[in-house]
């Protein structure tokens, strides 16, 4: 169950390399189900590794509240987010973005001392932790963008299972790890299970 640096390394490593096959779609489009554009989801995607690699940067880390960034949406109903790629650079300069972040990440959970614990939305998280959400955070914001920008996007399932290990384990064990964490994460339907509406990481969903 427990994640480490190179399952983030592996998630940043496959999420910049899908994406670079969809360089040339309309990264306006909106991704799946959200209000945001396909490129205002990777933008959060490559956000949620920074932000997260410098939650655990103070040796001193808080536990009652983040890293006081200051952050900003570029429009109404976009994401929040505290860094923004260059629109001038195009789907490869987004994509290089990712990856820095991404490389924090690997970095500072490699390095982060055993029993460091800091803040999180959803809870107080050692390195291994801020690894499981963030790879699982990618995950499905991932099935979001390949929804708007036309790609298959289907996770190992021993990822997808660790995830439903970790945050959800009341989900049904006997099903497609996959359609599992769609499910668990309000994406999908799974036959004889009512659909998940409000879910949160860590939160077990009901049926």
């Amino acid at each position: 169950m427990s994640f480490t640096a190179a399952d983030v390394e592996s998630s940043v490593r496959t999420t910049t390399a899908t994406l670079a096959e969809a360089r040339d779609a309309d990264w306006d489009a909106q991704a799946g189900p959200m209000d945001w554009t396909c490129w205002e989801t990777v933008e959060h995607i490559a956000d949620n590794f920074f932000f997260h690699a410098a939650q655990l940067g103070p040796r001193a880390a808080a536990t009652d509240r983040s890293v006081p960034f200051a952050w900003a949406r570029h429009r109404p109903g976009g994401p929040g987010l505290v860094l923004f790629a260059d629109r001038a650079a195009g789907p490869d300069g987004l994509l290089r973005v990712v990856e820095a972040c991404g490389a924090l990440l690997v970095a500072v959970v490699r390095t982060t001392p055993s029993g460091l614990l800091a803040y999180h939305d959803e809870g107080v998280f050692d390195a291994a932790g801020f690894a499981a959400i963030t790879v699982g955070e990618t995950l499905v914001h991932m099935h979001d963008v390949a929804g708007g920008l036309g790609f298959p996007w289907t996770p190992e399932a021993d990822l997808c299972g660790r995830l439903l290990a970790r945050f959800f384990p009341g989900a049904p064990a006997d099903t497609d790890p996959w359609a599992t964490l769609l499910w668990a994460t309000g994406r999908g339907d799974l036959p004889g299970h009512p659909r998940v509406v409000d879910w949160r990481w860590g939160a077990q969903p009901s049926g």
